[in-house]
């Protein structure tokens, strides 16, 4: 069921109707014949109805799902990234950090190009992680995310033990998202400097 954002004080909305859920939805539906045939005539009615459930807005909002390709701008890399609703802020894979002054360089993971990046510090950000509390430079980079070219912040960390180079965190999916975790790649990069491959 798709994941209204930004507001978090706004509850999502009930599938079909007050205190009803998916299983006592489905358990008033006829009896079709076969159990497929019930099941996947459920999943879409559900899909139906959370869709005209949605806040007013949120129906202009593009869709998301787990994982979608992205564009690091100005600089044309693609990668994978994570989409997460439970994490604050996006971060980015940086190797070989190196901070000199209000500045921080950094590498894109190889299997992206390795490039080298200069960027300016916005500020820092202290994380907590499985292992503890992390220092980490915060940057804004531009992401071109379906057809729209973002600019917003990320935190700089190795990711290279994790399988995805860039998360999407919940500040950058309050600008016109929805997310929609039972899928994934619902959209392409096509802001008009990508090249189409």
């Amino acid at each position: 069921m798709p994941v209204h954002l930004p507001a978090s004080s706004e509850r999502r909305p009930e599938v079909s109707g007050p205190g009803m859920g998916r299983a006592a939805f489905c358990g008033r539906l006829p009896a079709c014949g076969g159990g497929l045939l019930r099941k996947a005539l459920c999943a879409a009615i559900v899909c139906i109805v959370a869709f005209a459930a949605l806040p007013a807005g949120a129906k202009d909002k593009l869709r998301l799902g787990a994982v979608e390709n992205v564009v690091l701008l100005p600089w044309g890399v693609r990668m994978p990234a994570r989409i997460d609703t439970g994490a604050a802020t996006s971060s980015l894979d940086a190797r070989n950090l190196a901070v000199q002054g209000n500045t921080v360089e950094f590498n894109l993971p190889p299997e992206y190009g390795g490039r080298r990046v200069k960027l300016p510090i916005l500020k820092w950000r202290t994380v907590r992680t499985s292992e503890g509390e992390e220092r980490r430079p915060v940057v804004v980079v531009e992401l071109c995310i379906g057809a729209q070219r973002i600019r917003t912040r990320v935190n700089l960390n190795n990711r290279a033990n994790v399988k995805y180079p860039l998360l999407i965190g919940r500040n950058t999916l309050s600008r016109g998202f929805v997310v929609d975790c039972g899928t994934s790649y619902c959209t392409q990069p096509s802001c008009p400097e990508v090249k189409t491959k």
